[in-house]
């Protein structure tokens, strides 16, 4: 019998683990020394709430499902009826086909085809790697149309620490600037964090903060990396997920509307977007037409324990 999330790709290094699924090039599992790192789903199990996904060719919300480029308005498929979005892009529940699998790394493709509403056929690459450093992740979208083509990617893994909720867990975010949303969650605006309620910048704890938000102008170190840590202040361990300079947002979700599951981990979900940036084009990456130079983009974002 067929898992639900496909062929299951495990791989493991320097004390890490972790298994990626067929479906959706998803990251179902990762653990540290037996602790797990993100809070995903069970081999019994499809990927719920968009645990582990990747998200192409758009992160998060496209009002309408709508957007203009190249002077076309084109349409896709609504996902979420109740805002009236298409969400998290078109590869979530794909089939991706395994490139090359080693005992710490395993590297799967995709061709995104051309089709109503994205007349553009994109060939998708991740690589899913472990070392003592912990986990990094390289996605990389080639574009094979003879025209420009759109593009922003996201992803979405829950931090964990312990059981939960995260609520006593303290909080590290190098973010200076939130997006304000609308009643369908689409941005509309932008505001510095500095003093607020979403400021967390220096460490602590999440405590009641409900968290839907995308952030950006985010610090980074001396190597353009910016890193989110999420820790609990009693036992000293921790998670941290970093970003390289291709991701210039990330949306962090506490699922406080997840059922039993509310408020258990933290979704820090690196975007080279914000959402909407199909609609408002901001920082959209446009691939250049194939065989061109800047058909290719790429970025790389991970995760290591905190000890």
């Amino acid at each position: 019998m067929l898992a639900p999330s496909g062929d299951q790709f495990e791989i493991a290094a320097g004390g890490y683990r972790a298994v990626v699924t067929e479906s959706g090039a998803a990251l179902r599992e990762l653990s540290y020394a037996g602790r797990p790192l993100v809070d995903g789903f069970g081999p019994e199990e499809r990927s719920w709430g968009g645990r582990g996904q990747l998200l192409v060719p758009w992160p998060n919300r496209l009002g309408e499902g709508r957007f203009e480029f190249g002077g076309r308005s084109l349409s896709l498929p609504l996902t979420d009826h109740e805002t009236r979005n298409a969400t998290h892009g078109l590869v979530r529940w794909a089939a991706w086909s395994l490139e090359e699998h080693t005992p710490h790394s395993v590297s799967l493709t995709y061709r995104l085809m051309a089709r109503s509403g994205w007349p553009w056929t994109l060939d998708l690459h991740v690589v899913h790697d472990l070392s003592a450093d912990g986990l990094t992740v390289t996605m990389t979208a080639t574009n094979m149309s003879g025209e420009p083509a759109p593009y922003a990617a996201g992803a979405h893994p829950y931090l964990c620490v312990g059981d939960g909720p995260v609520d006593g867990l303290e909080l590290t975010l190098p973010a200076a600037t939130s997006l304000i949303t609308d009643e369908r969650l689409r941005p509309v605006g932008s505001a510095p964090v500095e003093g607020g309620e979403l400021d967390f910048r220096v460490s602590r704890p999440l405590r009641s903060t409900v968290l839907d938000t995308a952030f950006t102008d985010l610090e980074r170190d001396e190597w353009g990396r910016a890193t989110t840590t999420l820790r609990d202040p009693r036992t000293g361990e921790g998670v941290s997920l970093w970003v390289d300079p291709a991701w210039t947002h990330l949306q962090l979700y506490t699922a406080d509307d997840a059922g039993p599951s509310a408020r258990r981990s933290l979704a820090v979900e690196p975007m080279t977007a914000p959402p909407d940036a199909l609609r408002s084009g901001t920082d959209l990456v446009v691939l250049a037409p194939a065989g061109s130079p800047g058909d290719e983009h790429s970025g790389s974002w991970g995760i290591r324990a905190v000890d």
